[in-house]
């Protein structure tokens, strides 16, 4: 599942990042690191950009740079024990 494909206000986790080198470099800065939880917040009225919470912050990311975030979902168990 892609980072585009979540529905809203639902936590994932990441599991990879693809795409060239300094894309991918840049959302690592940015935080967007494999194991860490992030939701999708929002969607623009045409479906692009999408608005992303991460560690606190938010982002604005396009569609197509969504797609290249490979997302796991987070066990339900683990969601209530979160709480």
């Amino acid at each position: 599942m892609t980072l585009a494909s979540v529905p809203l206000r639902t936590p994932v986790t990441i599991a990879a990042i693809s795409g060239d080198r300094p894309f991918r470099r840049r959302l690592m800065e940015l935080g967007f690191l494999p194991g860490v939880t992030v939701q999708v917040l929002g969607i623009a009225p045409f479906g692009d950009p999408l608005d992303i919470e991460i560690r606190g912050c938010r982002y604005s990311l396009r569609n197509a740079e969504a797609t290249c975030v490979t997302v796991n979902p987070i066990p339900a168990s683990a969601d209530l024990a979160a709480k």
